[in-house]
C-alpha cells in the first residue's frame, strides 16, 4: 500500500484480529513513520456505536481537557475569539468550554449533539483555532481531514497516542483499539513533522496536547510544565477575566425553545 500521508511505499507490518471478527494488515511507512490499516471495509460495523462501548474515559478526559485547553488558550491566543471543536462527539466539551467563558462551538459529522445544542458551527465566525481529540486515530483520510481543519485555522490543537519508535506488537498496545476496530491511523513524533512541514506550519508535542501552529512557540517546555499543573486546577487563576456563558446561553436557548 502507498502511505497515506506521504505517498510513499509502505510495508506489511503485522496481522491482527479486531472486532473479534476480523484478520487485517497493518502497513508501516519507513519514509515518515506513519502506521495504517489495510482499507477499512468494516467501519460500518465498528461505528454502530459512534462512542465506541469501552471509552470509559470519555468524560473524565473531557474535564481534564477542558482545564489544559483553558490554560493554552489563554497564554497562546485570544480569549475573546471564536474556537470550534472539530468531531465533537456529545458536545461535553463544547459545553464545558463555554462554562468557563470562551466561544465553543461543535460540529462532528457521524455523533449527535447532545450537550451543546444550539452552538453548532456555521461557517459565519471567523476562528481562532480548532480543537479535535481522539480523532486523527479515526481519520480514513488523514491529510484531508487535516487540510480541511487547516482551512478553518491554522492553529490545531490535539490529541492521538503517538506510535512508539519499535512499532508494538498486537497485544502489546491498547491503543491499536482491536476490540472497536475504530482505530486506523498511528502516527510517530516524526509523521507529525511531516504533514506540519508540508504544511508550513510548526508542531509541538507538549505532553497530553499535541499543537499544529503558525506561531513560534520559544519555550514550548516550560508551556508544557504550565500544562502539567492543570492536575491542581491551575488552570483556575486563567479564568480570570472571563464570564461564564452558562446562564446567557441558557436565555438564547430559552427565547429558542
Amino acid at each position: 500500500m502507498n502511505c497515506k500521508i506521504c505517498k510513499a511505499s509502505s510495508k506489511y507490518t503485522f496481522s491482527a484480529k479486531i472486532l473479534n471478527k476480523y484478520t487485517i494488515k497493518y502497513f508501516l511507512c519507513p519514509n515518515c513513520g506513519f502506521l495504517q490499516t489495510e482499507e477499512p471495509h468494516w467501519l460500518d460495523e465498528a461505528y454502530k456505536n459512534s462512542i465506541n462501548l469501552s471509552d470509559t474515559g470519555y468524560m473524565q478526559r473531557n474535564i481534564s481537557l477542558s482545564k489544559k485547553t483553558s490554560i493554552l488558550l489563554r497564554l497562546l491566543f485570544d480569549k475573546h475569539a471564536s474556537y470550534l471543536d472539530y468531531a465533537g462527539g456529545y458536545g461535553v466539551f463544547v459545553r464545558l468550554m463555554r462554562d468557563i467563558g470562551f466561544d465553543f462551538y461543535w460540529s462532528d459529522r457521524y455523533t449527535d449533539n447532545i450537550f451543546a445544542k444550539g452552538f453548532e458551527y456555521d461557517n459565519k465566525n471567523t476562528l481562532k483555532a480548532a480543537t479535535t481529540f481522539e480523532s486523527f486515530e479515526h481519520f480514513v483520510n488523514p491529510m484531508s481531514e487535516i487540510e480541511k481543519l487547516l482551512s478553518l485555522s491554522k492553529n490545531i490543537i490535539f490529541t492521538t497516542e503517538l506510535l512508539p519508535n519499535i512499532i508494538p506488537k498486537p497485544q502489546e498496545w491498547w491503543y491499536y483499539g482491536l476490540e472497536h476496530g475504530q482505530h486506523i491511523s498511528f502516527y510517530q513524533q516524526k509523521t507529525m513533522y511531516f504533514i506540519a512541514n508540508q504544511h508550513k506550519i510548526n508542531y509541538y508535542n507538549l505532553g497530553s496536547l499535541q499543537l499544529f501552529t503558525d506561531k513560534n512557540i520559544y519555550f514550548p517546555s516550560l508551556l508544557k510544565l504550565f500544562l502539567k499543573f492543570s492536575r491542581f486546577d491551575f488552570n483556575e487563576i486563567y479564568k480570570i477575566g472571563l464570564k461564564s456563558k452558562m446562564m446567557s446561553d441558557n436565555i438564547k436557548m430559552s427565547k429558542k425553545a
